[in-house]
């Protein structure tokens, strides 16, 4: 049985952002998303995108560049945004990639380099990077979960919500451009950065290199991550002469990282564009990287069978491997077979138990279940999950319908309220707070969460009046 909750696998829905088009007008966009236009123009469509494995390796290519830029990775939360086009940005707390960029990127290195680059222009404290973003709040939010693999929002209703929500967050993104002057300034901290993490600056000149053709382009024809990062000639073979001259130039990455990095491509390939991905990664490649795309590619072109085959033969290879058994759930769920799904999802959370995304699947398995006992245990992993990522919206949306199936209606509506809080609908959030206070028990935790949702929810006079009468808050607080 599959629950109404379930989301479509990443697919390309040009038509099911037509409300988020609208929700930021004209701008013109940056990344999972500098500029607005170039990504309207393009016609694509955009997802922000959750998956355990790619944002591990991502934070593994970050942390020596944040750490010596002296940023706790730990403050970083990694953005993926699903979108052919070239982009990244870093922001306070926030780093964001398109997944058009990792997938022109050759090398871990080369990924490297721009987010050496990116940081580079907050360490040199370029206002339109740091000052806009961090007035505008950008704190992503991270609604998506990853249904085994990738899911993506285009074509769910509650994606779209979502993703309205963060309009303002996309629209900050469109006003971002540099000057070549900080470019410059830009590139040099960004070799500092790569220079003390002990990684070679080589990266970053090869991807900039790969694209000196830009400059010739007119502004609407090049890559949004160029209109608003100008590249020169120039810039270029000064970025190399520097760049050279550093004791890492020829350092070159490990097996290990170029197989991260390979299998990442992979996987998005996979996902992303299924047809070309079985073009690419043809049968008579048996590498890991190349079966796990296919793999993912028969499973988005709705050949289940084909797609488990292949994965039930890594997994002989890689028993221990959470995200095949997360793949190997998720597939089984979206095709019905709910039942089959718990063992595979079961084994990847025994295998990666601080995933709070692989935990999120299970539950939404358990609670899909028409067994008391599997529903309370759902419900209790996506408290788990919660307790891990607590502004996961979708674990929250989960969380209400496994509540209401049991008839706990108080708990039921303060879920569905932390749901909307977090997708940026502050008005439905106010409302489902105010009918949880009055079905929970006076001055629990649960009563005064729902207090803190409502008056952080742009509360109405009579609400205010309401909570002063009951001494929740003074009367001071009512105007």
């Amino acid at each position: 049985m599959a629950s109404p909750l379930r989301f479509p696998s990443l697919r390309r829905r040009t038509g099911a952002l037509k409300g988020l088009r609208r929700a930021i007008g004209s701008l013109a966009l940056s990344a999972m998303v500098a500029a607005a236009p170039g990504l309207a123009q393009a016609q694509q469509g955009l997802s922000l995108i959750r998956d355990t494995e790619i944002e591990a390796i991502l934070e593994e290519d970050s942390r020596p560049i944040l750490e010596a830029a002296g940023i706790n990775p730990a403050s970083i939360k990694i953005l993926l945004i699903g979108s052919k086009e070239l982009n990244a940005f870093a922001a306070p707390g926030t780093m964001g990639f398109f997944t058009g960029l990792i997938l022109e990127s050759k090398t871990p290195n080369q990924l490297q380099g721009v987010i050496a680059h990116e940081v580079g222009h907050l360490a040199a404290g370029h206002s339109a990077r740091s000052g806009e973003m961090q007035r505008a709040g950008l704190q992503p939010f991270l609604l998506t979960m990853g249904l085994g693999v990738l899911a993506a929002f285009a074509g769910a209703g509650d994606a779209a919500i979502a993703l309205m929500g963060s309009a303002s967050q996309f629209g900050t993104l469109a006003a971002l451009g540099y000057s070549r002057e900080q470019e410059s300034r830009a590139d040099q901290a960004g070799l500092n950065i790569l220079d003390r993490a002990g990684l070679s600056g080589r990266g970053l000149v090869e991807f900039f290199d790969n694209f000196r053709y830009q400059e010739v382009f007119q502004e609407a024809r090049r890559y949004a991550y160029f209109r608003s990062h100008p590249l020169s000639s120039e810039r270029i073979d000064t970025l190399r002469r520097k760049a050279e001259t550093l004791p890492d130039w020829d350092k070159v990455d490990s097996e290990e990282a170029m197989e991260r990095h390979e299998i990442m491509k992979a996987k998005l390939q996979g996902f992303l564009n299924p047809q070309r991905a079985i073009v690419q990664y043809e049968e008579k490649d048996t590498s890991y990287p190349a079966r796990y795309a296919r793999a993912i590619a028969y499973y988005q072109m709705k050949e289940p069978d084909r797609a488990l085959r292949l994965i039930d033969a890594l997994l002989s290879e890689q028993p221990e491997n959470a995200y095949l058994w997360e793949l190997k759930g998720q597939i089984l769920y979206e095709f019905g077979r709910t039942t089959e799904a718990e063992a595979p999802q079961r084994r990847s959370v025994e295998l990666m138990p601080e995933a709070p995304l692989l935990r999120v699947n299970l539950g939404q398995t358990l609670i899909a279940m028409s067994d008391e006992a599997k529903l309370d245990e759902g419900i209790r992993e996506l408290r788990k999950a919660l307790t891990q990522e607590n502004d996961n919206a979708v674990a929250w949306r989960l969380l209400a319908e496994g509540h209401d199936r049991r008839g706990d209606d108080g708990a039921a509506r303060l879920a569905t309220a932390e749901y909307n809080f977090h997708v940026g609908n502050r008005q439905q959030a106010r409302v489902f707070a105010m009918r949880a206070r009055d079905m929970l028990t006076r001055d629990t935790p649960e009563w005064r969460r729902a207090t803190d949702i409502v008056l952080t929810s742009n509360p109405s006079r009579d609400d205010l009046r309401e909570l002063a009468q009951e001494g929740a808050i003074t009367t001071g607080s009512v105007r």
